[in-house]
């Protein structure tokens, strides 16, 4: 028999060549190595194995047999070609009798001329194998117990697939092995000891078993059927990588002589297992099974291999950290190397060298969900486009690799001196550690690379030892380790000679605040690397997926003061939510909603049809830190606002915190762009320098675009003169309905009772409102003023200031009605009405507040109710000032300023304009 030397070979690998040589071999380890090989296992059982033809693959057939006892005559010859298909089965698709019975009927309903199966070992039995190994060379007696129950589970699963004659023969197949394994386990257990090839010829029983059944199954329907111990046939060389490399010469050749033995059109063959040249068993190591279906394919020159596993397809990106990640209908060769070996659950790399070989597609299928197309994995064709990207979109995919150090190693020693990359990498190689990625500048001042942090210790030892010299003497300045790193890999084979693709993945990047620690992409140009902080990395990868696929720009908000404003924002996001997802592929989620004392948080997004009833259920005591640790901490959205609706200085501190960590700001509270100057001055530089955006349009004007048309003003180029204005709806109405016979204090009285002062009207009376927003204008207009600059004409009689009470204060309003209605009457005798102004006079560089007189027919008396009304004077807009007109107060109008900004947010951080 082929592997009868095989045995020997065994026997001699276990009681020689693997053991320990620091010490002596113990004479109870010679006893078990020589039990072990005089055994009736290695004398019979290995050969009852690998060499039994008739019982293994059922009874053959009388022509074979003619074969086989007349080697004269000629031999069944191989067909290969398109008349083959191949299916993979992993150990989830075989998982059960009821999952193998789905497979058969795969099988079955395949209608190639010619079929091969690869199956793994059924759900875990393969972990149960090694586990077996383990806890014999432990000296642990549940070894037993434990390859009991991998008898009961196969004992089990049989019963319920098979009856009669089939049944029993597997069963004492199986019986047999078991024993057997026992035997072998009793041996490792009093040597302690077991080499790499005895375990991979332990744990290659699962595949053996698997494939029985499945072969009995499938030729219960009547198919020619027959199961292959691809150890028969798979030649492979082990590598010092811990990979093998296949001898497709010896395992076609085998092939041939099986399939002449066997002749059949269905194969179920083993994966994962296979031999060396020597025939002593091995595996092609985890994913093998993948590996031996392409192996297979190529020997056959197969017209497809389809790999059958429990999702509907390759995703765009991991499908659990990207919710709206897409399956690929298609894939390159190439595109799928790279994803695979960058962590996406693909295949493994070395699966798609043999098929590429031949053009052989790859087919992802869902074993569960027949009705998913899945992703096809072959040669590009010129127009592929139908994956749901953007129309012409360059990137396929991402993927990423977590737990990651950097190694930097620098110093100026390094320019210009051959053979520093080749003494790093080569202690590197030394301590045995996997290079994932490398970067070096053209300066050759450094070179960084990226390592498993499991192994960056080893790694930097290494490197401090060899080059201790070159640190002592200066030449090299440091070897640096940079811990807590992922990298994300940008994977599109379209990307080749495509220009912007990195513009738009350093983009996405910088609006989600994501800082790049290293930056490689080989001349292929089939992949862009980074890496980033660990902590930043499913926001990372959620970003640039929204930026290259058509999927939603997702913002976590968090609303703070949930009062007027605020509460009327919240139904407006409420009521507008389903159109822009639909229609605008924008998602707001309110992740948390806090005001003073209480606040609502969410792992989801708040019920906004329920949000008030919420906040009293389920709100808890308000916490500021705990409330940004939570809206912010959300990792899956890459973007986060907080949308202050307050009035209140204290929540104006954060900003600049937030600004820092990569929350944008969006607020109608005038607190921070009008409080102290150096405070102004910091927030704006830091909003300057980095992507993180701070809007505040309500600030001036409610829902009215007053600071966009002055920024657009500045931006083009124009000079301010001047702006004027009525900035208050309160003393806007006020004025306009102080006509007449009406008092000053009646009109303020009927503007109170119509809600559109503050509960105490000398907040609004006072002028203080207003020369906040002349401040805000002054700064944006290049001034440089404190609020205390700007004098304010305020409306509130100076006995009333210290009034007790709100109600006090309207009490004694009317002893000082003379006052105004004196100033009012001059003015109408001039023609004239009065208005409460702010100016801005970028000229003199000055501001004020004050009570005007203006003709009749002047823009600012032509109000009516609360209108605000502003005036830009400019160079361009001199003889006829620019003029913007309308509602400036009231709760709808200011949220919908506030909820123009947010939109105006996510249209910058990539939602379609």
């Amino acid at each position: 028999m082929a592997f009868a030397a095989s045995i020997s070979t065994t026997s001699h690998i276990l009681s020689s060549g693997a053991l320990p040589h620091k010490k002596k071999i113990s004479s109870s380890r010679c006893s078990a190595l020589s039990l072990l090989s005089r055994s009736s296992l290695f004398r019979t059982g290995l050969v009852s194995q690998w060499g039994r033809r008739d019982s293994a693959c059922g009874r053959v057939s009388s022509s074979v047999k003619a074969v086989l006892l007349d080697e004269s005559k000629e031999k069944v010859r191989l067909s290969k070609g398109d008349m083959w298909s191949i299916h993979k089965f992993g150990g989830t698709c075989v998982g059960s009798s009821e999952r193998i019975k789905n497979v058969a009927e795969i099988i079955i309903n395949d209608g190639s001329e010619g079929k091969l199966v690869v199956v793994s070992a059924m759900s875990k039995v393969t972990d149960m194998m090694y586990d077996l190994i383990y806890k014999a060379q432990s000296r642990d007696d549940s070894y037993i117990a434990a390859a009991d129950a991998v008898f009961e589970k196969h004992r089990l699963t049989a019963m319920d697939l098979l009856g009669g004659d089939d049944l029993a023969s597997f069963l004492s197949r199986l019986h047999h092995d078991v024993n057997n394994l026992k035997a072998m386990l009793r041996a490792i257990y009093i040597a302690g000891h077991a080499t790499e090839s005895f375990s991979d010829f332990v744990v290659g029983h699962g595949e053996l078993w698997s494939a029985q059944m499945l072969s009995y199954v499938v030729r219960k329907s009547g198919l020619d059927c027959k199961w292959m111990d691809t150890r028969e046939v798979l030649i492979v060389n082990p590598t010092s990588a811990d990979q093998v490399d296949p001898d497709f010469v010896q395992s076609e050749k085998r092939l041939q002589e099986w399939f002449s033995r066997n002749p059949c059109k269905t194969i179920v063959a083993t994966g994962f297992i296979a031999s060396t040249p020597q025939n002593i068993p091995t595996t092609l190591k985890r994913d093998g099974s993948d590996f031996s279906a392409a192996i297979m394919a190529a020997l056959l020159r197969a017209r497809q291999v389809t790999i059958w596993t429990d999702v509907d397809g390759v995703f765009s990106a991991d499908p659990r950290k990207v919710s709206d990640a897409v399956i690929l209908r298609t894939l390159s060769y190439q595109e799928a190397w790279e994803m695979s070996y960058f962590g996406a659950n693909v295949l493994h790399p070395r699966t798609i060298i043999p098929v590429m070989r031949y053009d052989i597609p790859i087919m992802i299928r869902n074993i569960f969900n027949l009705s998913s197309p899945g992703t096809m994995i072959c040669r590009p064709t010129e127009d592929e486009n139908e994956d749901g990207q953007k129309l012409g979109s360059p990137v396929k995919g991402f993927a990423t690799i977590d737990n990651i150090a950097l190694v930097n190693v620098e110093g100026t020693g390094m320019a210009g001196v051959p053979g520093t990359a080749s003494a790093i990498f080569g202690a590197v190689k030394d301590v045995g550690a996997n290079v994932i990625m490398i970067s070096q500048a053209s300066s050759e001042h450094s070179v960084c690379f990226a390592v498993p942090e499991k192994e960056v210790k080893a790694v930097a030892d290494a490197l401090q030892s060899r080059f201790r010299q070159a640190l002592d003497a200066g030449r090299l300045s440091q070897v640096a380790i940079i811990p807590n790193c992922s990298i994300l890999a940008t994977v599109g084979q379209k990307m080749a000679s495509t220009p912007g693709v990195s513009a738009t993945l350093f983009n996405a990047l910088a609006k989600a605040n994501i800082n790049v620690r290293a930056i490689a992409q080989g001349c292929s140009e089939h992949n862009i690397t980074v890496v980033i902080k660990r902590e930043d990395c499913i926001r990372a990868l959620g970003a640039v997926h929204s930026r290259f696929y058509h999927s939603q720009t997702t913002i976590a908000m968090g609303i703070i003061g949930p009062g007027l404003i605020g509460g009327t924002l919240l139904d407006q996001l409420k009521d507008q939510a389903a159109v822009l997802k639909e229609e605008f592929n924008i998602d707001l989620r309110v992740m948390g909603i806090t005001g003073s004392r209480r606040m609502l948080l969410s792992e989801v997004g708040i019920d906004l049809s329920r949000w008030r009833e919420l906040i009293m259920e389920a709100g808890e005591v308000a916490d500021m830190e705990k409330f940004t640790q939570h809206v912010h901490g959300n990792h899956f959205i890459p973007n986060t606002v907080f949308v202050d609706c307050t009035a209140d200085s204290n929540v104006a501190s954060c900003y600049y915190d937030w600004l820092r960590k990569g929350i944008h700001v969006i607020t109608p509270n005038k607190k921070a762009n009008s409080g102290p100057l150096d405070q102004y001055l910091k927030l704006r530089a830091l909003q300057r320098q980095s992507y993180t955006h701070y809007f505040y349009e309500a600030t001036v004007g409610a829902g009215l675009p007053i600071i966009s048309t002055l920024r657009g003003l500045l931006e083009t180029g124009d000079k301010i003169l001047q702006i004027e204005g009525i900035f208050s709806g309160t003393l806007s109405y006020i004025f306009n309905n102080f006509i007449g016979a009406e008092s000053f204090s009646e009109v303020v009285a009927q503007a109170k009772q119509a809600g559109y002062t503050e509960p105490d009207p000398r907040d609004d009376l006072s002028g203080t409102d207003v020369a906040r927003k002349v401040i805000i204008l002054a700064r944006e207009s290049g001034l440089k003023l404190e609020l205390s600059d700007i004098p304010v004409q305020s409306l509130v009689p100076e006995p009333l200031r210290a009034s007790a009470s709100a109600e006090e204060f309207m009490k004694q309003l009317p002893q000082f009605d003379q006052d105004l209605a004196k100033e009012r009457k001059e003015a109408e005798d001039a023609g004239d009405v009065l208005r409460y102004v702010g100016v801005v006079d970028v000229v003199k560089q000055e501001g004020r507040v004050e009570l005007r007189r203006y003709k009749k027919d002047h823009p600012f008396s032509q109000l009516s109710g609360s209108d605000n009304i502003i005036a830009f004077t400019t160079t361009r807009y001199k003889e006829q000032p620019l003029i913007v007109r309308g509602p400036g107060a009231g709760a709808q109008v200011t949220a919908g300023g506030i909820f123009s900004d947010i939109l105006r947010l996510a249209s910058y951080l990539g939602a379609p304009s």
